[in-house]
């Protein structure tokens, strides 16, 4: 009997035995991704290698001991195309535009300027609750409102202090002893500065938006873009920077126009001409044109030096004098009233002010610079802002204008305002302002080119003598027209939409 028991212990130990012996089966693995249908939930044993430990390979659909690559992140979305919404800006801004790799799904369409840019997205909310407040604890503070004595000597105080905010975060345990431990260090919060500006790394300009209708962007500093790093704005809407060139009536490179019906056009002249730019009863703007032949296009590139101003018996011209090298820091302005030379003081807000003409009306030029800009306002007829600037070697280069180390073709930036124009005005300028004007330009083309060279010729810079002068010399009293536009900057910062500048 004993001898049977053992037979049958050794038998079993020589299964157990063997089986250990013998490979393990492998095991059986699927693919789990369904984007590959030919291999999904396909069974597959895994190899001799790890014929326990395995996984398959969904792409090969074969299974391997360690497992695949993860797979590549999905493309990004492609960038939403936006356009504009407002039918005022029809003719003006009528396309699709794409937005910007900042901000590829969340840009619209900034309609007077015509481009594209990043909305000012709201806070998200947070549904963390807030920190408690900061809980400083002196000596001198007053009694608990909760102390536990079970027996002598009275043991430490508790102070519950709940927090002012829901929900209420744990109390706040202060441990008073019977000797009065000096005061606890206060509690410093640090908050981390929110991050820069996406234009602060190429060190532009620092730009404030300045209307307090917007409070949400009022006084917000940001940094002009790349683009244009000393010349641009706030966009108080968006709560962005945009480049002066972007902006209705900004004009750039070759001379363009904006009318008064925000359609720009091109009016190239010649060079050592004047030309009518305003004509009207009783306000009449020459405008002479400095230049540089381009041989490839048979036309010159022109820029306007000077202007000319007839209004009731007066006359004001204002100039940029001729300079090789240019300096920010000396004044290239060069002013007249009825013949006589204009000094200001090189400071800004100098003023000079004319004594009042027979019409009851002040004439007054101001330093919006210390150089090299001015104001020139005649009350109840017109404002003008003119700054000189130059041609330089970054434009020559890009323009492929050749301008040389003898001339930088200092010119005049000029903005415009108008208060009392008639239905009669006329002028490249002047014209758009009358209220049966319909523009001559070829919409839809990339350089729009107002003709007409010869009807708006002057014979000289006070010259009333072209084609379509209106000029009469004294206040017309049935002016029917009174333009108060905004939304116009031309390197002038003028609320109003005709400008015309060179640069």
């Amino acid at each position: 009997m004993v001898r049977r028991f053992l037979s049958v212990i050794l038998v079993l130990l020589l299964t157990v035995a063997l089986a250990e012996a013998q490979p393990r089966k492998p095991k059986k693995v699927k693919c789990r991704d369904k984007k590959f249908p030919l291999c999904y939930h396909k069974q597959l044993l895994c190899p001799d290698a790890c014929h326990r430990d395995c996984v398959v390979d969904c792409k090969s659909c074969l299974p391997v001991c360690t497992p695949p690559p993860p797979p590549p992140p999905p493309p990004p979305p492609p960038p939403r195309r936006v356009r504009c919404r407002d039918r005022n800006f029809r003719q003006t801004c009528n396309k699709d535009f794409i937005c910007p790799s900042t901000c590829p799904r969340t840009c619209v369409v900034d309609c007077p300027s015509c481009q594209p840019i990043c909305a000012l997205l709201p806070p998200t909310p947070s549904n963390a609750p807030p920190p408690p407040p900061a809980v400083v604890v002196t000596p001198n503070s007053p009694p608990p409102p909760t102390v536990v004595t079970p027996s002598p000597p009275p043991p430490p105080a508790v102070v519950v202090t709940p927090s002012l905010s829901p929900p209420p975060p744990p109390p706040v345990v202060v441990v008073t002893p019977s000797a009065s431990p000096p005061p606890p260090p206060a509690v410093v919060v640090v908050t981390p500065s929110p991050p820069p500006d996406s234009s602060e790394a190429a060190g532009g300009k620092r730009v404030r938006c300045k209307n307090k209708n917007f409070p949400n962007c009022f006084l917000q500093e940001h940094r002009c873009p790349v683009s244009c790093p000393d010349q641009c704005e706030v966009d108080c809407v968006s709560c962005s920077p945009v480049c002066e060139c972007n902006k209705p009536g900004a004009v750039c490179q070759d001379p363009r126009f904006v009318g008064a019906d925000g359609i720009t056009f091109y009016f190239h002249g010649k060079k050592e001409k004047d030309f009518c730019i305003v004509s009207d009863k009783n306000l009449h703007i020459n405008a002479h044109f400095i230049g540089k032949r381009n041989e490839n296009m048979g036309r010159d590139f022109t820029w306007v030096q000077s202007l000319g101003i007839l209004f009731g018996t007066h006359r004001i011209s204002v100039a940029a004098k001729k300079t090789a090298t240019w300096q920010n820091g000396i004044d290239r302005l060069d002013l007249s009233y009825d013949g006589e030379s204009i000094s200001l003081d090189e400071s800004e807000g100098a003023t000079w002010q004319a004594a009042e003409s027979a019409q009851g009306t002040t004439t007054t030029m101001t330093r919006t610079r210390d150089t090299n800009e001015v104001v020139i306002e005649v009350e109840g007829n017109f404002k003008i802002k003119a700054a000189v600037v130059p041609i330089t070697e970054k434009d020559s280069r890009i323009h492929k204008y050749g301008i040389t180390e003898e001339d930088c073709f200092a010119h005049l930036d000029l903005g415009f305002k108008f208060f009392s124009l008639t239905d009669s005005v006329n002028g490249v300028l002047g014209q758009t302002y009358a209220s049966s004007y319909v523009s001559r330009v070829k919409m839809g083309v990339e350089m729009p080119v107002l003709g007409g060279r010869r009807e708006f010729a002057s014979s000289s810079l006070f010259s009333t003598d072209c084609a379509v002068a209106k000029f009469e010399g004294a206040q017309s009293n049935n002016s029917t027209n009174s333009f108060q536009y905004a939304n116009l900057n031309c390197a002038s910062g003028l609320d109003g939409r005709g400008v015309v500048c060179k640069r």
